[in-house]
């Protein structure tokens, strides 16, 4: 499979979590998800002790180990799955939205945010919008 494919697969297992839990909470904490070589996915989360830690920390900790991870070839594509804001267009409307940063061995990284409303339990999911990831998984 090509790099492309092996991250969406991933962002594919990691999205319906989010999502549920949106719905059940109204809100997830950070989590990430992580592509083996032999295809096998496997949850990854931080923790610091503290009950209610800063998503920033949380984002920092799941990295680090995925950097660890990759340097060992343990992984092959990483996804880090986090709530953001975002501008929906020019006029600076707002909107929340599910944050998946994926990066790949063979230097892929793309970022792909899901706009999202509640509507009670409902989460209604918006059109995607992917950007440039930041490559700062996988030593180069």
């Amino acid at each position: 499979m090509s790099a492309k494919a092996d991250c969406e697969e991933l962002m594919n297992v990691v999205l319906p979590f989010a999502e549920q839990m949106l719905g059940k909470h109204g809100e997830f904490l950070p989590f990430g998800g992580a592509m083996c070589p032999s295809g096998e996915i496997v949850w990854i989360a931080g923790h610091d002790g503290r009950e209610h830690p800063p998503s920033i920390d949380i984002i920092r900790l799941i990295k680090e180990a995925f950097v660890q991870g990759a340097a060992q070839e343990t992984y092959k594509a990483t996804a880090i799955v986090y709530d953001v804001r975002i501008a929906l267009s020019g006029d600076g409307v707002q909107s929340d939205a599910i944050s998946v940063s994926l990066n790949h061995r063979d230097a892929y990284s793309v970022i792909v945010m899901f706009p999202y409303a509640l509507r009670g339990t409902e989460v209604l999911i918006g059109e995607a919008i992917a950007q440039a990831g930041e490559a700062d998984v996988f030593a180069k």
